[in-house]
């Protein structure tokens, strides 16, 4: 079967998406406080991405029963930029240019081809 929506295929897509918000908000977030001292980033950002890893390792240990390794790590890369797309834009108020659009289309074209059998 091609697609399967059983809870193994799904809840990893899910959790993947969570954490990424998460690491997004780690490594990042901080850019819109760019007064505070660095040291208080790097500990908000500690704090924030034990999240994170609270939901990539389980998604991750579930998701290896219907997808390779491979697969779980392509998904995780076009879900980040997925992610971090909206973030630079509802967060940082940056805005997306036709460049990084094309970017992120080609990236996700060339993972698709980690799904082909």
């Amino acid at each position: 079967m091609l697609f399967s929506l059983s809870p193994a295929a799904v809840w990893p897509v899910v959790m993947l998406f969570a954490s990424n918000i998460f690491m997004t908000f780690a490594w990042y977030g901080h850019l819109k406080h760019k007064s505070s001292a660095i040291f208080l980033a790097i500990i908000v950002s500690w704090g924030i991405a034990f999240f994170e890893y609270c939901l990539a390792v389980p998604a991750n240990r579930i998701g290896s029963a219907v997808y390779t390794t491979a697969q779980l790590k392509t998904m995780q890369e076009v879900i980040t930029l997925i992610v971090f797309a909206g973030f630079s834009i509802f967060w940082l108020g940056e805005n997306l240019t036709w460049n990084h659009a094309i970017g992120f289309a080609l990236i996700a074209i060339g993972a698709s081809f980690i799904f082909r059998a």
